[in-house]
C-alpha cells in the first residue's frame, strides 16, 4: 500500500465515522418520531379529542381526506384544518376513564 493511500484513508476514516454518528444520534431518530407522528394524525376518528399546533382544543366533527372539522367550545363553533396542524390526539373511549392519565391514577390505587 502506497503512503498516500494510507494517509487518504486516515483522513476520510473519521469524516465516515462522524457522519454515521450523526445518522444514528440525529437523522434516524427524527424520522422515527415523524413517521409516528403522521400515523397519530392518520388514525384520527369522529369523536376524538384533538389539540392543534396553534393550541384549539376540540373534538373532531367530520373528517375528509387531507382535512377535517375542529367543534369546539360551549356554542359548537366549527373549524376546517388540515391534518398536519394536529400536535396530539386523545382517543375516544367509551368503556373506561376519559384519559390516560386518569387511567394510570386508577391502576395506581388499585395496587
Amino acid at each position: 500500500m502506497d503512503s498516500n493511500t494510507a494517509s487518504l484513508l486516515t483522513t476520510f476514516i473519521p469524516i465516515v465515522i462522524l457522519v454515521a454518528v450523526m445518522y444514528f444520534l440525529m437523522i434516524r431518530p427524527q424520522n422515527k418520531k415523524e413517521k409516528q407522528a403522521q400515523e397519530m394524525r392518520n388514525s384520527i376518528e369522529v369523536g376524538d379529542a384533538v389539540v392543534t399546533i396553534g393550541g384549539l382544543v376540540g373534538r373532531v366533527a367530520s373528517i375528509k381526506e387531507d382535512t377535517f372539522m375542529l367543534e369546539t367550545g360551549s356554542e359548537r363553533v366549527k373549524i376546517r384544518m388540515k391534518r398536519w396542524a394536529i400536535q396530539s390526539v386523545e382517543k375516544l373511549n367509551l368503556d373506561g376513564p376519559s384519559n390516560t392519565a386518569d387511567a394510570k391514577k386508577d391502576e395506581k390505587k388499585e395496587k
